[in-house]
């Protein structure tokens, strides 16, 4: 097990928890799912007068989801900051590489109208069937992509 999570595995089920409760709380409190993939076409919908990025849907949400993803970036923060500093200050992955994969992300998520937050945590609490073969099909591309890179870089996990 220590293998798998060689720094240990409090800190997530820690996240996972304070997530579940921020969602819960996030839509008791004002009717909203909380789903990321919006943040990607609500961010750009300040940049571009292209139709599709001036939907009300979108232009009504950026501000919170603006404040959303900014919690997450600043509470990722403080947890590095409090909790375990040096080990996730780097990844040893260039910025380029995850510039290139965030955008990919985000077109992605766009594609299958949402992303793992939304789906993987709202949607299949809500028993849609859609997002539980969505979160299906990310977490074999995932794991797929885990194992390709671990097969490329000379081992196996």
């Amino acid at each position: 097990m220590n293998h798998l999570f060689p720094s240990g595995w409090e800190q997530f089920l820690i996240g996972g928890f304070s997530i579940g409760i921020g969602v819960s709380l996030m839509f008791v409190a004002t009717g909203r799912v909380v789903g990321l993939s919006s943040f990607f076409s609500s961010s750009l919908s300040w940049f571009s007068k292209l139709p599709f990025l001036q939907q009300p849907s979108l232009v009504d949400s950026r501000v919170w989801r603006l404040a959303c993803a900014l919690g997450l970036i600043i509470g990722a923060m403080l947890w590095a900051h409090y909790f375990n500093p040096a080990i996730y200050l780097s990844n040893g992955i260039s910025p380029l590489q995850l510039l290139i994969g965030g955008t990919l992300v985000g077109f992605g998520s766009r594609l299958s109208n949402g992303c793992t937050s939304g789906h993987g945590i709202c949607g299949i609490s809500s028993l849609s069937l859609p997002s539980l073969v969505a979160v299906m099909i990310f977490m074999g591309f995932a794991i797929a992509t885990a194992l390709i890179m671990s097969l490329l870089n000379g081992g196996l996990l």
